[in-house]
This record gives C-alpha cells, structure tokens and sequence, in this order.
C-alpha cells in the first residue's frame, strides 16, 4: 500500500502539484503521465523519498519493499550483470555477501557458525537458492544472452546496461514497483516481454513512459499532473484521454450556457430596473444573476506542435526499386541481396534487432544508392538517428531554417517557429544550445518547409513528450506521401503503417504488405 496525504510541492514560486491525496493499490498500474516541467519524475522521487514535499506525508507498509528504476547506467559498472541484478532486492543481496564473506573466513568461529545459521536461514525464506535463475530470466526475456550474464556492466553496450538495469529493478517481486520511462532503449521485442510482465504482476506499479500503446496495454489507472493537480483518472490513456476532452468540453459548454443567461439577465435588469412595475423583477434577476458561477477553466500546461507535411509534387507511379543491394561494414554483412518495389501508396515500418542495418538501408535511399532506381517525381526528406551535425553552428533557430526555406522573410520564419512551440524571443536562442526535444522539433520543421514527398524517419520519437509523438504521428497518419520509418514507437507503427520491412542479423530481408499487427500474427515476436 501506498499513499498520498496532501501532498504539495513548491519550487521557490513555481507550484507543481498541491493537495494531492492519491491511494495506489495492488494489482493496479498507475501511468503518470504530463507535460515536460509539470513534475512527473519528481512525483516518483518523492513517492521513492528522495524528494520531500513542501508539506503532506507519504505513507507505505510497515514491511513494503519500493523498488525504483535507476537512471545511472555506469553506476555498477565494476560488478557483473547477475550480481547488478540481484543487487536490486538490498536485502537479499546484503545477506548474500554477508554469508559468503564469512564462509571465506579462514578462522571460522563458533560465532560465525551460529551467524551463519541465521542468515542461512533468512536466505532460504527470501529465496535465496533461485535468485541466480529469476534474474538470468529476468534477463534473458529482456533480450540479454545468456552469454553475458556473467560479463562486468562496464563491457556491456549502452543498450544493453538499460535493460539490465530495468531487469534490476524488477527482480525480487518488489512491493511497489516505480519505473521512470522503462522503454526507452528497449526494442519491440523486449517491450512486448515487459508488458507481458507488467500485466502478470500482482503488485503495485506506477510509471512514467511516453509510449501511448504501452500505456494503454498495461496500465488500469492513469495519474494526470496538470493545471497545479493530480488527478486519478480510471482506465487506460485512450480512456483518459478521451475522458479529459469531455469534461473540458462540457465545462466548456456550461460556460457557454451560464454566459448567455448572464447576457439575458443583464439586459433584462438593463432595460427594467427603473421601471416601477418591473423593478421586483429586475431585483429578483439580479438576485438570480449573482447566484451564478462561471468554472474555472485554466489553461493546460501541454502544448502541441502543428506538424502538417504538404509535398510540393505528388509521385508518380514508380518510386523506388531496389534491385540486389548488398552492403558491408568492417567486413560484417548489414544487407544482404535486398529486392525492393516501393509504391506511392506505402508506409514502411523497418523492424529488426540490428540498428545499424536500418540507419543504412535509410541513409543509402537518401544518398541514391547504384543499386537503387528512383522515378522521375521523386524528392525525399530525411530524419538521421544523430542529428549532432546540423547544430554545430553558432547561429539562431530564424537563421538555421532560413537556410532550408524558399520564403526567407523573418516574419514568416518565426511564424512556423511558433507554430512548433518556438515563440517569441525563444526563436532566437543559437541552435548549438538546443535540448534533444528542440532539435528534433527544428529537425521536423526543416522537413516540412522541403515539401517533399518521400520522408525517411530514423527513430524520430527519441527526446519527444507525448504531445509532440501525437502530433507527429497524426502529421504522418495524414501525409499523402511514401513513409519510410525505423521506430520503436509501437502506437505509430500501428496507425501509420501499411508495410512492414524486417531486416534479419544476416542482412536478408522479410517484406510483409501489411500492418504489424498482421505481421505478429503470422511470425509473432521473432
């Protein structure tokens, strides 16, 4: 059990959250969900206790373990992957290395022996004996080979380090589970596996993630922060989502009947309260004017981009053809004897565990490739996965998008900057200071303004908030134009895509003219 009990946060003037009285029980999880800055990772630091609040209290189980998402990657990069896994219930991990260090002793003594005993038997009734074989699953179903379970976190890949420390937190079946964006780094695969844990587990969960099939997959509540509250909504995102664009609207609508009563009564009370006979009626409107009051509607800390890609030119009928491309790098095989029609109609979702393959295969269709024939209509935008090269410069935003624009007037080019959430003075901020988020907002922007009618995506999602993935998945829902994108976004790949394109560790490929949805039915998660 865990709880809230009117919680408030203040940072010097800024109020995050206030009152908040929240109750997480078990077998429920809890998606925290807001805009960037409202407070949602604080939220778990302080459910976690490393945050106080301003004033109220958290109240959790006598005996409940809190097990929390480390964010530190390089933080036990001197032990090895098992040990960092079962590192994550402390308890068993302190008995663990206390009972080992006194078996080593040399001059065992009666003492040690009768110490022993105890945490012997303290080892058993934590489960000591199988703590080896629920991490290597834990890992294992997180897409770590076997192989490495015993190699030290500092010879790992970055990639790999996430899910470990993701299978850390999981392991020991904590009581209270807080995951701060537990997918990110994850491929589908290992998604697939997590929501499939999540769902299965019967205790507490409550996490961050900007991943809206996630959310809706495993979560039975979800927890908005937003105008200064947090608030507990019943149901998945869809459902929350959908709930919160009624309530505006019906706010919204009884203003709007409140306001014309107002109107009518203040004209009434206007033409009649110096009118002898009417005056008890004008008194009474007046009385009935008072009585009424309009909700307080404040405006939402989330703000959407406007993203709308309009090519110039509409495709012909033919548009790309692959015709046995094959590609090395270091001597290891990426694509293998690729064959490829590509029509005007397809939204290509590329798939498959090595990363590299599919950067290639986008980067060889943006830079005409001799093994690719392209039709005469043909102009493509592309998105990279390492966007670092186009920010070096020590310019402002206005003066980097000129560079990509034919309407070069400083008017118009802060106007789209606005549009993408840049206002005012922000639009002159130099590009080489960006955050991830900025950069890959002016990185859209620029597509956008190229008008072009092929848009190659490289992970596009990466350092976005969830109102700028829903508006870029829209934009791409709508785009009368050929998409072909590698992302681990599955609610985008769901409703953006008619075509799925999976590049195997050999390098050949497997084209499936589907959704992926259709794809796991037939091959499932492999």
């Amino acid at each position: 059990m865990l709880q809230c009990e009117n919680v408030s946060l203040r940072f010097r003037d800024k109020v995050l959250f206030k009152s908040v009285n929240i109750k997480f029980d078990n077998d429920n999880c809890y998606g925290v969900i807001g805009a960037n800055g409202a407070g949602k990772s604080t939220f778990l630091k302080i459910l976690n206790g490393d945050i106080e609040p301003t004033s109220g209290n958290i109240i959790k189980g006598k005996h409940d373990r809190i097990s929390y998402l480390v964010q530190d990657h390089n933080a036990y990069d001197n032990y090895n992957v098992i040990e960092t896994v079962i590192a994550g219930d402390k308890e068993l991990y302190d008995i663990k290395k206390e009972k080992d260090a006194i078996y080593l002793k040399e001059d065992f003594t009666e003492e040690d022996g009768i110490r022993a005993g105890v945490l012997e038997d303290l080892f058993l009734k934590k489960n000591g004996w199988q703590a080896e074989a629920d991490a290597a699953i834990l890992l294992s179903g997180l897409g770590i080979d076997i192989s490495k379970h015993e190699l030290y976190m500092k010879d790992l890949k970055e990639a790999e380090k996430v899910k470990v420390m993701l299978a850390r937190s999981l392991f020991g079946n904590p009581d209270i589970l807080l995951l701060d964006e537990p997918t990110n780094g994850l491929d589908l695969e290992s998604k697939t596996w997590l929501e499939e844990f999540l769902l299965d587990f019967k205790n507490t969960v409550i996490v961050i993630s900007h991943d809206r099939h996630f959310l809706n997959k495993v979560c039975t509540h979800m927890i908005d922060i937003d105008y200064e509250k947090v608030t507990k909504f019943v149901g998945n995102y869809d459902f929350w989502r959908e709930s919160s664009e009624l309530i505006q609207k019906q706010m919204k609508d009884s203003n709007k009947k409140k306001e014309d009563k107002i109107k009518e009564l203040e004209d009434f009370i206007r033409r009649f309260s110096a009118n002898a006979s009417k005056s008890k009626q004008a008194t009474s409107r007046k009385k009935a004017l008072e009585k009424i009051q309009l909700d307080e509607i404040k405006p939402s800390s989330r703000r959407y981009p406007f993203i709308e890609f309009t090519p110039e030119r509409f495709l012909g009928k033919d548009v790309i053809r692959i015709n046995k491309l094959n590609y090395e790098v270091d001597g290891k095989c990426l694509l293998k004897n690729v064959k490829l029609t590509i029509d005007n109609t397809d939204k290509i979702a590329l798939i498959g565990n090595n990363e590299q393959a599919k950067t290639t295969l986008l980067e060889l269709i943006y830079n005409h490739n001799d093994s690719i024939i392209y039709g005469n209509t043909v102009s493509m935008s592309y998105y990279p996965k390492d966007n670092s090269k186009f920010f070096n410069k020590k310019i402002s935003m206005v003066k980097w998008l000129e560079e990509y624009s034919t309407d070069t007037d400083e008017t118009f080019i802060r106007g789209f900057l606005g549009r993408m959430l840049f206002s005012g003075e922000e639009s002159l901020k130099n590009v080489d200071v960006l955050s991830g988020g900025e950069k890959v907002r002016l990185m859209l922007s620029r597509m956008m303004l190229e008008k072009s009618n092929i848009l190659l995506l490289d992970e596009p999602t990466n350092h976005l908030d969830m109102e700028s993935i829903t508006s870029l998945n829209k934009a791409l829902t709508l785009f009368n134009g050929v998409v072909i994108i590698s992302t681990f976004d599955r609610e985008l790949i769901d409703t953006v895509c008619n075509r799925v394109i999976k590049i195997n560790d050999d390098g050949t490929i497997v084209d499936f003219k589907s959704n992926y949805s259709d794809y796991l039915k037939k091959y499932g998660g492999e």
